[in-house]
């Protein structure tokens, strides 16, 4: 069984985040990706490290920045569930409105 799952939105976000990177260096890409799981591996052992952002989400939900990346999950939930993984430089409260 799986550590963690991730939403259909999470597997876009992650490939947007490759794609992106990799238009300057696939190496780095594939690192950042390698380094992203590495961190929601450790999540996944550790869920309740996160922190809560109730201004974007309710208390079912945890926060966990990596680089300019934010992973947002449910930390209760067996497997852990990946949300989203998304650029800190972008609108959360504006991006997080749509039910998660």
């Amino acid at each position: 069984m799986s550590r963690f799952l991730l939403t259909p939105q999470a597997e876009l976000d992650l490939a947007e985040i490759w794609d992106y990177i990799a238009q300057d260096s696939i190496q780095n890409a594939d690192r950042v990706l390698d380094e992203l799981e590495e961190t929601m591996l450790g999540l996944a052992d550790n869920p309740g490290m996160g922190h809560l952002r109730e201004e974007w989400a309710d208390r079912r939900h945890r926060f966990w920045p990596i680089y300019s990346y934010i992973i947002m999950y449910r930390h209760e939930t067996k497997p852990m569930q990946i949300l989203r993984i998304v650029s800190g430089y972008r609108n959360l409260a504006e991006l997080l409105k749509k039910p998660l």
